[in-house]
């Protein structure tokens, strides 16, 4: 299985139309489709179903595209990498973020970054500690930015020079607009917005005996979606502080919850991670910049 046959194949699972994808490929539809006929040969499934104009995935491509992302995301950062040997001013660095106001620090040391090395490329990847440890697991990242606490066994990091905390978004016009902080059994019985991870992580730690009073209407990723959903009216998002436009205008308003429910910020990576010289300027560069911290990077030496 070439890395070329599996890049023809993610551009018509991409396109669902072989015509569109030997155009964007810049081969020949014969080609194309010689290519993945080869390819469902090898594997012993069929992987397109073809209908008059378009091809949609079977179960068998589904499972396919989820591998072959992966492999030639792999394949792009293995060239990169090499490329990058040789470069003193620059190459590649591979991110996963976890939402965070304390991204900033991040931005802050990239910016500063470029400025000695201007052929920086850097690239992010947005999602939870489950999405973005799973990539980084893979080597698919350099770097990770999550919150909770990491896995030693598995995982070097810094902790971020500041914290977030937990608070309750919901509309403006809702009654829990005029308390100044919100507590468990202020939302009791109440339609419930968070990520999976946070509300088995943190919010059931935090309300203790109150929890099983507390019901999660939905479970959201990305905490603006959440938003959303909250303006309605529909119920209220538990998030972290200063992920969410609260202005009078927004029609949201953010209370923090009690007892005060904080959370760290760490950038991680692999515990016998070979970084490209690039990636090992940078984390000396941060760490640099966070140091003063007490965690295993100023107890272990970094190759």
């Amino acid at each position: 299985m070439e890395i070329r046959t599996l890049r023809y194949f993610l551009s018509v699972a991409r396109e669902e139309n072989m015509s569109r994808a030997a155009e964007q490929l810049h081969v020949t539809q014969p080609t194309l489709s010689k290519a993945l006929k080869a390819l469902e040969d090898e594997l012993g499934k069929k992987l397109f179903t073809r209908h008059s104009f378009s091809i949609a995935l079977t179960e068998e491509g589904v499972l396919l595209r989820n591998r072959a992302e992966d492999l030639v995301s792999m394949a792009d950062k293995i060239e990169q990498e090499f490329l990058s040997l040789d470069d003193i001013t620059g190459g590649d660095i591979y991110f996963g973020l976890a939402e965070s106001f304390q991204i900033r620090y991040l931005a802050k040391e990239i910016h500063a970054f470029k400025k000695t090395y201007p052929n920086l490329r850097y690239h992010i990847t947005s999602g939870d500690t489950e999405q973005v440890t799973e990539k980084l697991d893979k080597g698919l990242l350099d770097f990770a930015v999550i919150c909770e606490r990491p896995d030693e066994k598995k995982y070097r990091y810094l902790t971020f020079p500041e914290s977030d905390y937990f608070g309750a978004v919901f509309s403006s016009d809702s009654a829990l607009a005029a308390r100044e902080q919100i507590t468990a059994e202020d939302l009791a019985g109440l339609p419930l917005f968070t990520s999976e991870q946070s509300w088995e992580n943190d919010i059931r730690p935090w309300a203790g005996e109150s929890f099983s009073r507390l019901r999660l209407e939905g479970s959201f990723r990305l905490a603006y979606n959440g938003s959303l959903f909250a303006r309605e009216g529909l119920g209220v998002l538990l998030t972290l502080n200063n992920l969410i436009d609260t202005s009078p205008q927004s029609g949201l308003v953010f209370r923090p919850l009690s007892p005060h429910l904080e959370m760290k910020m760490y950038l991680i990576w692999n515990k016998y991670q070979s970084f490209t010289p690039i990636a090992q300027r940078f984390l000396q560069q941060i760490r640099s910049s966070f140091s003063g911290q007490t965690d295993l990077c100023n107890t272990i030496s970094i190759i």
